[in-house]
């Protein structure tokens, strides 16, 4: 039987491949797929992302919001959760939280054989910035404009 509103099957929600990412960060990151749970229920306020991260893979490159919380809970498989404090194995059912404005940097990586499955949530908040956590990532986020500059703030 199908689910209607307000339930859905995150499965039957398109899936995402693209980064705002330049070169070379683009390609450490793709094709890691996200299904935009929380557009797909008219959430506003929380961005509820279900990501699947290949073998070999990054989230993110290193990175510490402003303005967002974030969340993660692993659904499938496993990540290497990797901060400025060192590295610690997630498993199914292991999460972590990153509160706004705490500087420590953060990003899962996929070490393993197999795909890894997890949830993303953070509130959305258009004052947000991001800043990335490692001197040799010359990115930044600007929530207002929904774009990625150098650090510098002129465009890629």
């Amino acid at each position: 039987m199908a689910l209607t509103k307000p339930a859905l099957d995150p499965i039957a929600c398109e899936p995402h491949t693209g980064t705002v990412y330049p070169e070379p960060y683009r390609s450490q990151v793709l094709p890691r797929e996200k299904r935009r749970i929380g557009d797909a229920l008219g959430l506003t306020k929380i961005g509820i992302n279900r990501t699947t991260l290949p073998p070999g893979k990054v989230s993110s490159m290193r990175h510490w919001h402003t303005h967002e919380d974030e969340f993660v809970l692993v659904l499938e498989g496993e990540v290497v959760l990797c901060t400025d404090n060192g590295e610690q194995l997630l498993r199914a059912g292991d999460c972590a939280g990153f509160p706004a404005g705490s500087k420590e940097g953060h990003q899962l990586a996929n070490r393993g054989t197999r795909p890894a499955v997890y949830l993303e949530v953070s509130n959305r908040d258009p004052a947000d910035k991001a800043f990335y956590s490692d001197p040799s990532v010359d990115m930044a986020w600007d929530g207002s404009s929904r774009r990625i500059t150098r650090r510098d703030g002129t465009d890629y």
